[in-house]
């Protein structure tokens, strides 16, 4: 049996579909409020099994790692916590989750961490990745930390919320920093077939390993490559990240969600890369281009009804 948290995000729901698809025995924990809207067929022969509750219930915990061989750590906040969502849904949260699958003989944890997570980090969400790693190193458990580049692809919270901000003005964008930033995004069915082969690879267990994409792209590089994809040519404006820092703070005051959050900017703080031919030296084999299957999905998509859609989108209830 194979445990996957996390299971509904833009990630879990991936890696879900695959083990489904590979007809392994996958069990998910979920809220309540998510169990109506399951992004995958329930009623499937093979569909996952449902443990509704959260990491921080200490019984709901050991009943979901029970008979459970490997876990697939994905649980995070992300893309809409704030630092106290942070603490509590990764650094508790994982704790206790270690402290049930100790109890339960579960043989090994996958966590998929970021390029450029570290302790000592001055970002938070480079800080809490880091320390959930140190955890998870220091678990007693088998581990494998994946420590991923920026993970993209039709549903994901960072190169659909450009293409949206580029649907909100049709003027400029406001670009944090001069735009130098490298980052190294790795394609979601790549990334997926990464965790896949973790599973099988003796090597893997005990391991850090860092991935990333078939090429690297600045920041500036990146605006550019969406807005010819999406066809919406806009001036890019640099502004200072501490500005933006604050127009962002500002937005989170007025709408539920903003496109561009801390954790957002912390991504965009510094740069994060790995070795080019990095997921061919582990996985044995090469990566997609990002322009190559940006061209698949992302001219197709109504950003202005996404925009929408997101921005009043209220959070996920507390935990």
């Amino acid at each position: 049996m194979i445990l996957v948290t996390g299971a509904t995000g833009f990630i879990g729901r991936h890696i879900v579909r695959q083990l489904i698809a590979d007809s392994l025995p996958v069990r998910c924990l979920l809220p309540e409020h998510f169990t109506g809207h399951l992004p995958w067929d329930k009623t499937a022969a093979n569909a996952p099994e449902i443990i509704v509750g959260n990491l921080l219930d200490e019984e709901v915990a050991f009943q979901m790692v029970t008979g459970v061989h490997t876990i697939i750590h994905l649980e995070s906040a992300m893309w809409w916590g704030r630092l106290r969502n942070l603490e509590r849904i990764e650094i508790s949260g994982t704790q206790n989750l270690i402290a049930a699958a100790r109890a339960a003989r579960v043989g090994r944890m996958i966590y998929l961490s970021h390029l450029g997570a570290s302790s000592s980090s001055a970002y938070m969400l480079h800080r809490i990745k880091g320390q959930v790693e140190e955890i998870v190193q220091n678990s007693g458990l088998a581990y494998t930390i994946l420590r991923s580049g920026l993970v993209f692809g039709e549903d994901d919270a960072f190169i659909n919320h450009i293409a949206m901000m580029l649907r909100s003005n049709p003027l400029i964008f406001l670009m944090p920093g001069q735009g130098e930033v490298a980052l190294h995004p790795i394609y979601i069915a790549d990334l997926v077939k990464c965790v896949k082969l973790c599973l099988e690879s003796i090597n893997a267990i005990d391991s850090t390993i860092e991935i990333g994409g078939l090429e690297y792209i600045t920041l500036e590089d990146l605006l550019l490559t969406v807005m010819r994809v999406t066809r919406m040519p806009r001036l890019i404006i640099p502004l200072p990240p501490y500005l933006m820092r604050v127009i962002t703070g500002i937005y989170s005051r007025i709408f539920p969600r903003t496109l561009m959050s801390p954790q957002w900017l912390d991504i965009l703080a510094t740069n994060r890369t790995t070795s080019l031919s990095s997921v061919y030296d582990h996985f044995g084999f090469r990566p997609q281009r990002i322009e190559d299957t940006l061209l698949t999905y992302l001219p197709e998509k109504n950003h202005l009804i996404d925009l929408v859609r997101y921005t009043f989108r209220r959070r996920p209830r507390g935990i």
